[in-house]
């Protein structure tokens, strides 16, 4: 792989609209692969997120082979990606967004899904250190997009533009 393609990972706490947003990203980048962490794990029935993200790796650096580009959906942290055993092929060619909404709709959204109160609390806390961690943690800095009052739609359209300006810089 000669030409340097990006990967591109929609990260965030549970209940911000990864697995929502990836739906709707598939319909405004038609040219793009965008793909839902969560899915794997779903059609193995395993929670090994090394195996998820390990795999997700692997399709996007032989779709970058096409010339093509991946969006990933799901929880991944620079450190995690790292340790892929593809990461080389997008070393410093990644780039994170991160999804957030507020601690109310977070609740609301996560006990819909029958989630238990530390788990919620759990998410909360993790939420609130990416957002203090975005300019700390992540090369380059992770822009960020509030996901509590916008509509599933417009938070892709904010994504593609995302995308877009890195594709064309």
């Amino acid at each position: 792989m000669d030409e340097k393609i990006p990967l591109f990972i929609v990260t965030g706490a549970s209940g911000t609209g990864k697995t929502a947003v990836s739906m709707e990203l598939r319909k405004l980048l038609p040219d793009v692969d965008v793909f839902e962490l969560d899915s794997i794990l779903r059609m193995v029935g395993d929670d090994d997120w090394n195996k998820a993200q390990n795999i997700w790796f692997r399709v996007a650096r032989n779709v970058a082979a096409s010339g093509r580009v991946s969006i990933i959906c799901g929880t991944i942290m620079p450190w995690d990606a790292e340790k892929c055993e593809d990461f080389q092929y997008f070393k410093d060619n990644i780039y994170f967004l991160n999804l957030h909404c507020n601690d109310e709709t977070r609740d609301l959204r996560l006990r819909a899904r029958n989630w238990s109160e530390d788990l919620i609390q759990e998410h909360k806390s993790f939420a609130k250190w990416l957002l203090e961690n975005a300019d700390k943690a992540y090369t380059p800095p992770m822009p960020t997009v509030d996901t509590s009052k916008t509509v599933v739609k417009e938070v892709a359209v904010q994504i593609c533009e995302w995308v877009h300006g890195h594709i064309i810089n």
